[in-house]
């Protein structure tokens, strides 16, 4: 993983950019916005072909594209990094891609359980987005202080869903989803508020941030109706 102006680790998944975005107003702010939201739509795309081809694959495969999803990230900070735009967005699309064929097996399993979670979880999904990112991307006030926060909070979430998988913790699925999606709703916050300060050069890693952020609260959520639906 790379170093971030949010401290981003991993849970299930997360990103970071490599550096804090320059402060921008006016018509270049809403390019801006128009890039980042057009590249997470075709991400969020390529995830769902990766997802449909990667839908009867092997976990060994699986583990392969997860790998080679995160190679993908790392490589598309360096780039953007490096003012190399368009190789840092043929990163991120190839990023949502693999992320797709490694989790296909996953959402297929819940698919052919119980399709209605799988279309509530990603309407869900869109709303808290937009409800969030909403809130974020109006807020006028710097947000950066909520980044050691928001990864404190994230360790504690990985160490929690650690020790849930070594010890009979009562509800742990329902505690882990619960907080997870507070501590994912709060970056979505952080991530549109970084969104309406940045500029063209920073669109990229944001983008990636906010695919993350996307991808987490459905795999949360996911979890969440399908245990209201089995418990």
């Amino acid at each position: 993983m790379t170093t971030s102006s949010s401290d981003r680790t991993v849970s299930p998944f997360a990103s970071e950019t490599l550096a804090l975005p320059t402060p921008v107003t006016g018509e270049e702010a809403r390019a801006v916005f128009g890039q980042v939201t057009g590249l997470v739509a075709v991400t969020v795309g390529f995830l769902a072909l990766g997802a449909y081809v990667g839908r009867d694959l092997n976990g060994g495969l699986g583990i392969a594209f997860f790998v080679a999803g995160f190679a993908c990230l790392i490589g598309l900070n360096v780039a953007s990094g490096r003012g190399r735009q368009q190789l840092s967005i043929s990163l991120l699309f190839g990023f949502g891609l693999l992320l797709g064929l490694a989790l296909g097996p996953v959402i297929n399993a819940y698919a052919k359980a119980d399709p209605a979670a799988v279309w509530q979880a990603a309407g869900a999904t869109g709303a808290f987005i937009a409800g969030l990112g909403a809130i974020g991307y109006a807020t006028r006030r710097d947000l950066s202080a909520w980044a050691r926060t928001l990864f404190w909070a994230l360790l504690a979430l990985i160490v929690f869903g650690t020790v849930a998988i070594l010890v009979s913790i009562p509800h742990a699925d329902l505690i882990y989803a619960i907080a997870g999606l507070v501590i994912f709703g709060g970056y979505t916050i952080f991530d549109f508020n970084r969104l309406r300060r940045a500029g063209i050069a920073d669109a990229v890693p944001i983008a990636a941030s906010i695919f993350l952020d996307i991808l987490n609260v459905f795999l949360l959520l996911l979890r969440l109706l399908f245990g209201n639906v089995y418990n």
